[in-house]
This record gives C-alpha cells, sequence and structure tokens, in this order.
C-alpha cells in the first residue's frame, strides 16, 4: 500500500514519525512524508522520500511564530494553552469557555498551520493515491486530502492526546446546547474545505479513523470515545554520531542533563539557571554530562570538574549509560528515557510538560520540580534522592517494561495494513 505522513516542518515533531515510516518500508509500503518546504531536509536525512508543499522555509519559528510570536511566547509561561488546559483542569469545561477558545485556535492556529499546504497536498493526494494517510494532530490538511482521494486517515502522537481529550468534552458541551447554538468553529471550517474538494464533513476529520499513540497508558491521558493503537516509542534523535568516550562504562554514577532543543531554537534560551544546576552538583561522587546549547554555553563562567559538556549527544545512546536524567519533560526526552529504565528528574514549565512530569511522577520512576522552584539545592537533593533510593529504579524499570510490552513500528504494520483496508474508500494501489 502507500502511505503519506503529513506533518509540520519543526524536527521535533517529525522525528515521531520517522520510525515508523521505516517500518512501513520494510515491510515492502511506499512511504512519503509531506510538509511545508522547511521540513523536507529533515525527512531526507533521515532516509524517507520528501514531498515539500507551498513556499514556507522556515521550520523553527513556523505559522504560529511568524503570525502571532506574543502567543507563542506566553505558551511559555503556562501550561497547556487554551483550549487544550481542560485536560488538566476539568472546571474550565464550560460552553462559555470552550467556544471562544476553540474559535481563537481554529483561526489563529489551524488555519494559519494548514491553509499553505492545502491545495497542494490535495493534488499530490489525488496523483498519487495514498492508501493511508498519517498526520500529527494539528495537521488538518491531512484528513481534508485524505477525503478528496479516498484513503484512511489515522493520527500519530506525539505527547498526551489534548486534541482527541479536548474535542470529546467539546462534543459533550455542544450537545447539551439548544438547537440553533451548537456552533462548532472546527466542524464548520473542515466542512467548507472538504466541500471545496469534493465531499463534506465527517467527525473523524477531526480525529483520524483510528489514533496511534506512542505512549504507553501510564504517560497517556486520552478520550474515551476513541479507537487507540499502541505502539512502542522508538527514540530517533536526527543525524548523529555516537562520541567515543561512550565507548567505555562511566567509572562514577553518569547523570544526563539536557533542557531540550525548543528552549534555544524557538525561544530565546533556557529557563532555568544552568550555571546554578551546575554548580549545586559540582561537589557529589558523580560524572554530569550536560547538552548545553553553544550560545547558552557561552553564558556559563565555571565548569566543574565533574562535568562535561556538549552542545550534543544522541539521547538514546548516552540515557542507557546513566544513573539518572535530569530534564525539561519533554515529550521526546521523557519517552526516550522511560524506554532505558533510568531514573528521571523533570523540571517542566510550558505547554505538556507539567501534565508529562505529573504522570510520570505517578509511576515512581521520576522526581519532579517545577520550573519555578527549580533552584540549585531543591535540584541536588533530588538527584541525591534518585540514586540513593532503590524505589526508583525499581519504578524505572516497570515503567521501560511496559513500554517494551507494546507492538514495535514493526509489528504494528499488519494491523495497520488492516485498518487501511476497513476504512479507506476506493481499491488499493498495486
Amino acid at each position: 500500500m502507500r502511505v503519506l505522513f503529513v506533518h509540520k516542518p519543526v524536527a521535533m515533531i517529525s522525528n515521531h514519525l520517522v520510525p515508523l515510516g521505516w517500518a512501513l518500508r520494510a515491510a515492502g509500503h511506499e512511504v512519503r512524508f509531506a510538509c511545508q518546504t522547511g521540513g523536507a531536509q529533515v525527512i531526507t536525512e533521515a532516509g524517507h522520500t520528501a514531498v515539500p508543499l507551498g513556499t514556507y522555509s522556515d521550520p523553527q519559528r513556523f505559522a504560529l511564530a511568524q503570525m502571532y510570536p506574543d502567543l507563542l511566547e506566553a505558551q511559555r509561561q503556562r501550561g497547556l494553552p487554551g483550549p487544550y488546559d481542560v485536560v488538566t483542569d476539568p472546571a474550565k469545561a464550560t460552553w462559555d469557555y470552550l467556544l471562544p477558545e476553540t474559535r481563537e485556535v481554529v483561526s489563529s492556529v489551524y488555519r494559519w498551520e494548514n491553509f499553505p499546504i492545502l491545495r497542494d497536498l490535495v493534488d499530490f493526494a489525488r496523483f498519487w493515491g495514498p492508501d493511508l494517510v498519517i498526520w500529527e494532530p494539528t495537521a488538518y490538511a491531512a484528513p481534508i486530502a485524505a477525503k478528496a482521494c479516498g484513503a484512511a486517515h489515522a493520527r500519530l502522537l506525539y505527547t498526551i492526546d489534548i486534541h482527541g481529550v479536548t474535542r470529546e468534552h467539546y462534543l459533550r458541551l455542544k450537545e447539551q446546547q439548544p438547537e440553533g447554538q451548537r456552533e462548532d468553529p472546527l466542524a464548520e471550517w473542515l466542512d467548507g474545505y472538504a466541500r471545496k474538494y469534493g465531499s463534506e464533513f465527517s467527525e473523524d476529520m477531526t480525529t483520524g479513523h483510528f489514533t496511534i499513540d506512542q505512549f504507553p497508558r501510564s504517560l497517556q491521558i486520552e478520550a474515551s470515545d476513541l479507537h487507540y493503537v499502541r505502539s512502542q516509542f522508538v527514540p530517533y534523535n536526527g543525524t548523529s554520531v555516537v562520541p567515543r568516550w561512550l565507548w567505555e562504562a562511566p567509572q562514577r554514577p553518569r547523570v544526563a542533563l539536557t533542557l531540550g532543543r525548543s528552549a534555544t531554537e524557538s525561544f530565546d534560551g533556557y529557563a532555568v539557571d544552568v550555571q546554578e544546576i551546575l554548580d549545586a552538583l559540582a561537589d557529589l561522587d558523580i560524572e554530569l554530562v550536560a547538552t548545553i546549547a553553544e550560545k547558552e554555553q557561552a553564558k556559563l563562567t565555571r565548569i566543574p570538574d565533574n562535568t562535561r559538556i556538549l552542545p550534543f549527544v544522541p539521547l538514546h545512546a548516552l540515557a542507557p549509560t546513566c544513573s539518572a536524567v535530569i530534564h525539561h519533560a519533554g515529550a521526546a526526552t521523557l519517552a526516550t528515557v522511560s524506554r532505558y529504565a533510568v531514573p528521571q528528574l523533570s523540571i517542566p514549565l510550558h505547554h505538556d510538560q507539567p501534565a508529562l512530569a505529573d504522570l510520570l511522577d505517578q509511576t515512581n520512576a521520576a522526581l519532579s520540580i517545577h520550573n519555578d522552584h527549580a533552584t540549585g539545592p531543591a535540584i541536588r537533593h533530588a538527584v541525591q534522592r534518585l540514586l540513593a533510593e532503590p524505589a526508583f529504579q525499581q519504578g524505572a524499570t516497570r515503567l521501560a517494561d511496559e513500554i517494551r510490552a507494546l507492538p514495535t513500528p514493526n509489528e504494528l504494520v499488519p494491523t495497520l495494513e488492516k485498518l487501511t483496508a476497513e476504512h479507506r474508500t476506493r481499491p488499493s494501489q498495486p
């Protein structure tokens, strides 16, 4: 069969899709990755075939940052933005709150992220004839194109299912409204484009015929009425090289510190004082490996003797050698470390990070300190606990076992073949 992936031109998102693309190709299926032009290089570096769409070419700032920079920066100061904050704050699940928030996100985010690629995507889908379209949760151009060419389509999650859960709340509240007052901005927007290309809105356009979830149940918040198909998260960090010093086991407990790429690529730097963290851990009998962006390294005034500073190390190579990892609770980072049964200290700040940190804490595999309280002494104390208390290693091992009990991407392929046959509306391509 032919499988078309549709995603934002942002590496931290497209990297989540790459391993499943490999699995489908290894099973003999044809695979293409479609996104705005700025994301093509990331895909081709992973060995996949890219289909550049539209003319946009800035993969780091993308539409939200370009059109609404104040909104992007505001997201850094809190947890989930509206309307998705109903996922973690059910008290906000009211019609008076969700309706205006949904109007805003449809007009200010979904339209600007999808309009530049929509016509090209539909044209390519009609030409190439995919059997299955796999899309990340805000790539709403994908279900429009899938309907236009008769393909099955599925979302692929890269974090908790904030979109599915929020939509579930919205539909429940909409049904409680009087006739004539059941406004649905997302459905109306999708229906307009579906009709333009020869079909009409159906609810699957909001959340897929089914949803591929790379997180285990213990790390997921999901909608109650959607069809989830789970798979192992397999980390892919982009092109990388294993450094020579990782060829040998550490002589002391190794602790990694990684604060993610978005802090420096999308924002103005780290939200914690890295120097304070290094100083607080300086006299511990550990080997601290800190991956710090080069422009942030310039802000450091001293590097302790027990610390190794590098701009990048592939986390899937580093994590298995560690006794603990300190991170920002980014979804890919957290999932990678979880796979390798390593106790974690998360320092969440914005978007999905606080929710993910809370879920991780509940597995007993980790501790968390909100960014606002992440002082050097607090981080030092938490690291000492992770290294000294066996319960954290036991929790990390249970979490890793849960992850590895899920189907690998290769093992998921037959399920995708079956579901594709059930949902597509035209014969399979040869």
